[in-house]
């Protein structure tokens, strides 16, 4: 397939260019200045408003099979990361079984495989058998079976010991060891982020102490172990600080926030709100401003959703009975642009985050916008308005708090494999 962009703004972590681009066969065959000719083009792209990416990978996303397919399935999260503008994801480990044997690896690649639904899947096997933080994987059949990463997302690695084994152990790989960090025994039976609003609506909270000092121990651990650890979903001012200061030092670590940490305090659940009951819960305004500052400076990487779809059954229920999590997938681009429009990030730093550092972190190689590289390309309207309605979901799920939200942003093309996917509205 030939295939022709013009007039259109490509986006790299070196900067932005108005250019034009004639994909062949799958590769970037030419870059340039002037109009090519289209004769001979299967597909044309031509609007001045639209702006190329390398393609983007959310590394953190949880597709529910095998075990959970009534929330979420295969499919139905690479339709949802389609429509969102990702060529590709990686998904967490707890599943039923969990997917920490090869056997599991395995299945999620080739049922992903099947689909015919261009988006990559990436699986990420658990560090410990069975999620219970006793027995480190076989993390050498996991890799082989296409893991590339290790974690017990939802549940810390409590034993520090087993922990420092399995860092380790993932050194021989060079693979990323993912820390849900957290200590557990403060935020136990935690509803929401412990503060005035936990008082007000006389929910248990969850003290962000528990986040700080897991992220603590998870630092020092790297240290000692030097292996390649990677801290998911940091939501507090004092975790964005002791990661600056471990990066300074030179400890081998990266991490990751969500949009609903950049953007959403815990007043968003008042009213007893599930949509927005998340782990880590939604912090306060100061938190915000510190997720957004880590984010420019560069101590926090990467901008992954945490897509967590729960049946409505089970969130439209009582609070402390409801699920932690949130959908985020096709809300990745809308939101993260709003960093851009704050003046927290440009163009060139959003790609690094959505595309270059996630690529990097899990070992996989990152798309470039060059001559005679594979075209593996989001394509966005950085100006589209819409709204995120039941209709618009992909996902099997909508528990989103930005459900009804007005968006302002969105994927239009994704381009992989030597073909065009054009989004739906």
């Amino acid at each position: 397939m030939k295939i022709k962009i013009n007039n259109l703004t490509i986006v790299t972590s070196s900067g932005l260019f108005r250019k034009n681009l004639f994909i062949d066969k799958g590769i970037i065959k030419k870059i340039s200045d002037k109009p090519i000719s289209s004769r001979g083009v299967d597909f044309l792209i031509d609007n001045e408003n639209l702006m190329v990416f390398p393609g983007f990978l959310d590394m953190h996303v949880h597709l529910r099979e095998p075990g959970f397919e009534y929330k979420e399935d295969i499919e139905s999260g690479q339709r949802a990361a389609l429509s969102g503008g990702f060529t590709a994801i990686a998904c967490m480990a707890n599943t039923n079984p969990v997917n920490d044997n090869s056997a599991v690896t395995h299945y999620i690649k080739c049922k992903s495989n099947e689909t015919g639904i261009p988006v990559d899947v990436h699986p990420i096997a658990a560090i410990t058998v069975g999620l219970k933080g006793e027995k480190i994987v076989e993390m050498g059949d996991l890799k082989k079976a296409g893991a590339v990463g290790f974690s017990d997302d939802g549940y810390p690695v409590e034993n520090s010991d087993i922990l420092r084994k399995a860092m380790e152990y993932s050194k021989c790989f060079n693979i990323p060891i993912i820390c849900h960090s957290e200590e557990k025994k403060l935020s136990k039976e935690g509803q929401i982020n412990e503060g005035e609003v936990s008082l007000k609506l006389g929910l248990k909270g969850i003290p962000k102490e528990a986040e700080i000092i897991g992220i603590y121990r998870d630092i020092m651990l790297a240290k000692l172990t030097k292996a390649k650890v990677h801290i998911a979903h940091v939501s507090t001012k004092d975790s964005v600080e002791l990661i600056r200061r471990a990066k300074k030092e030179g400890i081998n670590i990266s991490c990751e926030t969500c949009p609903q940490y950049f953007l959403l305090t815990e007043e968003e659940v008042l009213g007893y709100n599930t949509f927005a009951k998340v782990n880590p819960p939604l912090r306060t305004k100061e938190d915000v401003m510190a997720i957004r500052e880590g984010l420019k400076d560069g101590t926090i990487d990467v901008i992954a959703s945490d897509h967590a779809p729960h049946h409505i059954d089970e969130k439209d229920g009582e609070f402390e009975l409801a699920p932690f999590g949130m959908i985020g997938l096709q809300t990745m681009i809308p939101l993260s642009l709003e960093l851009v429009r704050l003046g927290v990030l440009d163009f060139q730093v959003l790609a690094e985050k959505l595309s270059r550092k996630p690529h990097q972190i899990l070992g996989l190689k990152p798309p470039v916008i060059k001559e005679g590289e594979e075209a593996c390309l989001t394509i966005i309207d950085p100006h589209y308005e819409w709204v995120l309605e039941k209709d618009r979901i992909r996902s099997k799920s909508y528990n989103t708090p930005f459900l009804g939200k007005k968006m302002k942003g969105k994927a239009v093309y994704t381009i992989k494999g030597g073909k065009v996917f054009e989004i739906e509205d």
